[in-house]
């Protein structure tokens, strides 16, 4: 498969997230998979690429021109695909994508992650989503969408949609499992955007 990882891009973090990435990228050339990843050479984004390179992977990076400009590109990928804005960038790498791996991250990791939820939970694809969470960073977002939930903001088949693991093995156990397509009535549609 070819395996979407979105992951973290600042410097800032500990590097325990930057280990786990590259732990990633590892494993995910180990079990036969191609990396797709949004094209940074910098911290988890520079380090799962790195990992699956080192490992004897194909990387795929897709990444926006302004990026490439302030010269954070992984020049070393296999494939790296200049996109002209950020939209584009999510756009290719969805389109190259059958499945999906959420790392911890930023407010650009968490953008991509409801994106492809939220797809998923319309039943625009059936394509795996799991999400990597050894160290319980994103418990507060598990919590908000509860509460969404239980205030009639969301339906219940929200976290049908999506893997919450907290191991590597764990994680590529969900994304290697078949696809259960989550394809709501009109009926549901209408009360999800209502």
């Amino acid at each position: 498969m070819n395996i979407c990882v979105y992951c973290a891009s600042s410097l800032k973090i500990d590097k325990k997230y930057i280990e786990l990435a590259g732990t990633v990228g590892t494993e995910l050339v180990k079990r036969g998979h191609t990396l797709v990843s949004g094209g940074g050479s910098v911290s988890c984004m520079g380090a799962v690429a790195a990992a699956a390179r080192a490992a004897g992977g194909h990387t795929v990076g897709v990444i926006p021109q302004a990026l490439v400009d302030m010269e954070v590109a992984d020049e070393e990928a296999d494939e790296l695909i200049v996109t002209s804005d950020m939209r584009e960038r999510k756009g290719v790498m969805d389109a190259r994508s059958d499945a999906f791996l959420v790392l911890p991250g930023g407010l650009g990791t968490l953008e991509e992650l409801f994106e492809i939820w939220t797809a998923r939970v319309l039943g625009l694809h059936d394509r795996p989503l799991v999400l990597l969470d050894p160290w319980g960073l994103y418990d507060p977002l598990r919590q908000l969408v509860d509460g969404m939930y239980e205030q009639g903001f969301t339906r219940a088949d929200v976290f049908d949609a999506i893997s919450w693991t907290t191991t590597v093995e764990e994680a590529f156990a969900a994304l290697e499992s078949p696809a259960q397509p989550v394809r709501p009535s009109v009926a549901e549609l209408g009360e999800a955007t209502g």
